[in-house]
């Protein structure tokens, strides 16, 4: 990282920490930490330079994602889905919405999730009909990050004509027809804005169309599967991260005022080992998220390997060491103002996200047993 990104990564990181209670709390969206993002140049981190982007890597945005998530999940999760939409307009959208995206005028997300074919993302069933210039879109999205929020959704559907699994189109959420059913009310990353998106009859131009027609699921595999499972990993380990610093203080820190030394947890061995396992379980599983991201861009070999791995692993890895960090703070766990709970209630997220972690283990079966991942 460049220093002036770095030095941008931790002032994001600071704004996010100053809001991440009222934002769990409320379940408002972080526009403060979104809009810091915006004035920093941020929301262009992945924009290439020649649209006025910040020409960044994976390493960089994955970097910002896991430093962010530390102090606010939902800030993190908003920012992944608008990278992982950026990835896609960057490689397909038109010169005018990629130079927005570069100066933080358009923030993105995805909108692959169907009522109807639920986590599995690559085959959605809602339909795109061309009627002159215009196309005409139906569909029952399930859950779409900043539904409200953002500028436009990079949107999933069956091929105008043949028999491939989908195709894409950036979809501006005013398009009339639209409607979002929020706000998102739920047990953790209150405040990502996630909510079901009703389209009816939605009419957008044919030239929206990213890609082409039947190209979405190798779009999504290539180009948005890499990105998004790297930064959902860099959520899921930064969310464990700050699970293993605040217990490491609380153990250090809380005493047995009764007893004559005053002990600190920390002196239990029990508690030692409970702090260590911590650490050595995010250590590893960020090992295997940087051997993933090196992966990707040194194009090896089991890049696609290592990219169904990590998601899956960091999700797992976030999970575990949040159940330690309850059991390891105690009654002072439950307490919001320690934030041990906000971060446990985060971490279970990125279990159930598509492509889920059951889901993944299926993957990673079928690419190690040489069977192919769909069909």
């Amino acid at each position: 990282m460049t220093l002036d990104i770095t030095n941008a990564v931790e002032t994001r990181a600071m704004t996010a920490r100053e809001h991440a209670a009222a934002v769990d709390q409320l379940g408002a969206f972080p526009t403060a930490t979104i809009e810091a993002a915006r004035k920093l140049g941020m929301l262009g981190l992945l924009s290439h330079k020649e649209v006025g982007g910040k020409g960044g890597t994976l390493r960089d945005a994955a970097t910002l994602i896991e430093r962010v998530a530390r102090e606010c999940g939902s800030s993190a999760m908003v920012l992944t889905m608008h990278f992982s939409g950026t990835a896609v307009i960057e490689a397909h959208g038109d010169a005018t919405t990629r130079r927005e995206v570069a100066a933080g005028k358009h923030l993105s997300t995805l909108a692959f999730s169907e009522a109807g074919s639920r986590s599995h993302f690559w085959a959605p069933v809602s339909t795109a009909k061309a009627d002159g210039s215009s196309i005409v879109l139906d569909a029952e999205k399930s859950w779409v990050t900043s539904a409200s929020h953002a500028t436009a959704y990079v949107w999933s559907s069956k091929p105008l004509v043949g028999s491939e699994a989908s195709t894409l189109w950036l979809v501006p959420n005013k398009t009339p027809g639209l409607k979002v059913s929020g706000p998102f009310d739920g047990l953790g990353l209150r405040g990502n804005d996630s909510a079901p998106v009703h389209a009816e009859r939605v009419r957008i131009p044919a030239h929206h169309r990213l890609g082409d027609d039947g190209a979405g699921l190798g779009i999504m595999m290539r180009t948005v599967l890499p990105t998004f499972s790297t930064l959902i990993a860099a959520c899921a380990l930064g969310l464990a991260e700050a699970l293993v610093l605040k217990t490491a203080e609380h153990a250090t820190g809380q005493r047995y005022a009764h007893l004559p030394t005053a002990n600190a947890l920390a002196d239990l061995p029990t508690v030692r080992a409970y702090v260590a396992r911590m650490r050595l379980q995010v250590d590893m599983a960020k090992a295997l998220w940087s051997d993933t991201i090196t992966a990707i861009e040194n194009g090896r070999a089991d890049a696609g390997l290592r990219v169904l791995e990590v998601k899956a692993a960091a999700a797992d890895t976030a999970a575990q060491v949040a159940d330690t960090a309850m059991r390891v703070c105690g009654g002072m766990a439950f307490r919001k103002d320690v934030g041990v709970e906000r971060s446990f209630r985060d971490a279970r997220a990125s279990l159930v996200m598509a492509p889920t972690s059951d889901q993944l283990y299926d993957f990673l079966g079928k690419a190690v047993c040489g069977m192919p991942l769909f069909g």
